[in-house]
């Protein structure tokens, strides 16, 4: 007779998840930023090993090129389709996968608070910063707005790991470097018209008061869209104008009682950026009322263009440097 045999039933193995290898972004380094820039500065391309707590970003990354555009247009009831009218650029939407590891279930908890704590649009945007291999950066101020709700699904979450698919909203949807552009011209030699030293006849006139009409200068936008500049002249001037490669003038008339426009060591800023738009000095002197009727704050076209320049400097010498930031499409 057969001696029964008892089987022991047995476990599967546990198997543990591995985190997935970093997506190679061919060099180019992301990060993520809380409180309005000022947080800490989170990696999120940066994991070098697997038995590490880390956030992980992962391929399937959207938005992150062109912006979306809205198209305004008119329907005509005698034409077919409609009529174009204008355009202008919306909010654009990104989505980042996101593998959070730890190594064991506090350190993944850690991981969850701390981007938490930092993606929190209470506490200010975020700033999304790429960064080439050779240097360059590029950053887009996002909020965020969906994505970290979390999931306990056996596909999406374990105990030590966990995946997220964050979504973030950019209000300005262009990509800034980390530097401004900025280019200086002077104008004057700071000699006065009457010399005490030299006889008024023959008469000597000081050269280099005045950038006159035709004074062209070159400037370059490396950008993919208009850069509106900031512009600061340093007296003494009596007089300027500021004309763009399309004929738009920005420019004030010297005052009727003669003295200058901007004193000597004043420094007049005229900001032409969206939502300021501001003509002050350094000590808050508002400046707007000296400008003629009805001044264009003309932006800076994509690549090279030559604009007009011309001062009449007072009795020393003067100087104008412009500042504006480029804007790109995307992160490259």
């Amino acid at each position: 007779m057969p001696i029964p045999v008892r089987v022991v039933p047995t476990r599967p193995p546990v198997v543990y998840p591995v985190p997935p290898t970093p997506v190679l972004w061919d060099r180019t380094a992301v990060s993520i930023t809380g409180a309005s820039g000022a947080g800490e500065e989170i990696p999120l391309t940066g994991f070098t090993g697997r038995a590490w707590p880390s956030i992980v970003m992962q391929a399937g990354a959207t938005g992150l090129d062109m912006p979306p555009y809205a198209i305004f247009s008119d329907d005509s009831p005698s034409l077919d389709g409609s009529i174009y009218r204008s355009s202008r650029t919306t909010s654009r939407e990104i989505m980042i996968p996101l593998y959070l590891y730890g190594v064991d279930r506090q350190t993944l908890n850690a991981l969850k608070r701390k981007l938490f704590q930092a993606l929190n649009p209470k506490r200010g945007f975020c700033v999304l910063k790429f960064t080439e291999g050779s240097g360059q950066a590029r950053r887009i101020s996002v909020y965020y707005k969906d994505g970290l709700d979390g999931a306990e699904g056996v596909d999406v979450s374990g105990f030590t790991w966990c995946k997220y698919a964050l979504l973030l909203t950019a209000m300005d949807p262009w990509f800034y470097p980390s530097a401004s552009e900025s280019t200086r011209w002077d104008f004057g030699t700071g000699l006065p018209f009457l010399s005490t030293s030299r006889k008024f006849f023959p008469m000597q006139i000081s050269r280099g008061t005045m950038g006159g009409p035709g004074s062209e200068y070159l400037v370059s936008n490396p950008g993919d869209e208009d850069a509106w500049p900031v512009w600061e002249l340093t007296g003494p001037i009596k007089s300027f104008s500021l004309t763009s490669p399309k004929g738009e003038v920005l420019k004030a008339a010297p005052p009727d009682n003669g003295i200058d426009l901007v004193p000597d060591g004043r420094v007049m800023e005229i900001d032409t950026r969206p939502g300021k738009k501001t003509v002050k000095d350094d000590q808050g002197m508002n400046y707007w009322a000296a400008l003629d009727a009805n001044p264009s704050f003309w932006p800076i076209e994509p690549g090279d263009s030559k604009c007009s320049i011309s001062v009449v400097a007072g009795s020393g010498r003067a100087s104008v440097r412009l500042a504006y930031t480029p804007r790109y499409a995307s992160y490259i």
